[in-house]
């Protein structure tokens, strides 16, 4: 009897790390999303990894959102292009996917998540490209320039942090999304890729100014508008 005890005593220590795990990854019923983009993202990484490198390297180029891909197939590459993870699983964005997608779905619902996701993949792509595509034409850039590589996912990945910060708590806002923004203001410090580095601040922006619709969406769905308890005011009589 003892050891039965013990055993639904350990049991139900382990229960609330379960229930952690549920809610921070995705699952197939409560993010649906997620989940599946997940999965899909996954198997690309894989493929990247282990197939052929020249057969590779020819569907990221036809992937890509450069000057000269957006011009030819917009459609096509904006969304071919959100199908990869550049640097595959091992990449942060990969992680930063998961959990903050996640987060983002179980608040606001996955058709408003994917929506945000891919407004700020969108509109980044297009406002980093277009600035490169002018100074080609005013010859500041060379014509090499409008064939850069260029997909993944950390455009919608960062709206997507920006977005979720406006949900949480202050200090885990302030947190989340001027952490944010330290990390990307001193990538852009680096100038290793000053154009991404731009554009990921951008795409944070994105987020940030979604706040009063995602807040409006969260109370949709029957939650408050930032994740705070709810304050009982006590009268005295």
């Amino acid at each position: 009897m003892r050891d039965l005890v013990g055993a639904v005593t350990r049991r139900e220590e382990v229960r609330p790390w379960r229930q952690f795990l549920r809610r921070l990854l995705p699952t197939p019923t409560a993010t649906p999303f997620t989940f599946g983009y997940a999965l899909v993202l996954a198997v690309t990484s894989l493929f990247t990894e282990y197939a052929d490198p020249h057969l590779v390297d020819r569907l990221l180029q036809v992937s890509s959102t450069d000057v000269e891909g957006l011009a030819q197939a917009p459609a096509l590459v904006m969304v071919a292009s959100a199908l990869w993870i550049a640097g595959g699983l091992t990449s942060p964005y990969a992680l930063a996917f998961l959990v903050v997608l996640t987060a983002l779905e179980r608040r606001i619902g996955g058709w408003r998540t994917a929506g945000i996701f891919l407004l700020g993949h969108a509109a980044t792509t297009l406002v980093t490209e277009v600035p490169i595509a002018l100074s080609v034409l005013t010859g500041h850039l060379p014509d090499s320039s409008l064939h850069r590589l260029d997909y993944g996912i950390s455009f919608g990945v960062t709206a997507a942090v920006g977005s979720l910060a406006g949900l949480l708590v202050p200090w885990a806002r302030l947190l989340l999304a001027g952490g944010t923004a330290l990390v990307l203001v001193n990538e852009l410090i680096a100038f290793a890729d000053p154009m991404a580095d731009w554009g990921h601040l951008f795409a944070l922006l994105i987020g940030v100014a979604s706040w009063p619709l995602v807040r409006r969406w969260r109370r949709e769905r029957g939650g408050p508008a930032r994740d705070v308890g709810q304050v009982r005011r006590v009268q005295k009589v």
